[in-house]
């Protein structure tokens, strides 16, 4: 079997979480269990997206140990994928908002507005301390994408486009997450938003799979 999760499940209360998982699986004494968070940035992904991964195999299966797949040697960066990219369907900003993002870089954020307008965007929040780096946030062609999440629009988790003021359409957020162009997602834009969202990236869920053929292959 294979279980993938958020990153989040390895600290979740204080590691109890996965401590009872792990100890659940091997309290039958049928399997060898294995986990290990996997960034999907160092497996060709152009995506820097953490995520959890478990795999158990029937120790009655007699074969050898589970591999995880080995990091790739280059990163895949958004210039690399976000070009001539099939039309689709995609979210709007509101004229204010375009606004605010003609004023940030590639790869800035809200810390690089004016301070005005730092203050009148994030209202109370603006005092309140910690990076909150992912408000307004524009993507840069130079590097992987932040984690897709299931919408590009809000306020905490912008996906701003590196060269224009949208956000990501549902076609872009398919490259990122490497599937196919012509593979079909139906449904309203939220619904598309979030299936691909919430998708384990494409290429590193077929070395995952490709690890586990291998580990099988040698029974």
């Amino acid at each position: 079997f294979m279980i993938e999760n958020v990153k989040g499940l390895l600290t979740h209360d204080d590691g109890k979480t996965i401590k009872t998982i792990i100890d659940t699986m091997n309290a039958s004494g049928m399997y060898n269990v294995i986990y290990k968070c996997v960034d999907a940035s160092k497996h060709g992904v152009p995506q820097k997206r953490e995520r959890v991964f478990i795999i158990g195999s029937l120790k009655t299966l007699m074969c050898d140990a589970f591999q995880f797949p080995e990091e790739s040697a280059t990163k895949v960066v958004l210039k690399d994928v976000l070009c001539n990219v099939p039309p689709s369907v995609g979210a709007k900003y509101s004229a204010a908002k375009i606004v605010l993002f003609a004023m940030i870089p590639q790869g800035g954020c809200w810390v690089n507005l004016p301070e005005q307008l730092q203050k009148d965007y994030l209202g109370n929040s603006y005092n309140s301390g910690g990076g909150k780096r992912g408000i307004l946030h524009r993507l840069s062609m130079e590097k992987p994408s932040l984690t897709l999440l299931c919408t590009p629009s809000q306020k905490q988790t912008e996906r701003c486009h590196p060269l224009e003021e949208r956000p990501l359409t549902t076609r872009e957020y398919a490259r990122i997450q490497t599937f196919d162009d012509d593979y079909e997602f139906v449904g309203s834009l939220n619904s598309q938003y979030k299936q691909i969202g919430n998708a384990v990236p494409v290429l590193l869920a077929k070395q995952i799979g490709q690890s586990i053929r291998n580990m099988l292959s040698s029974v």
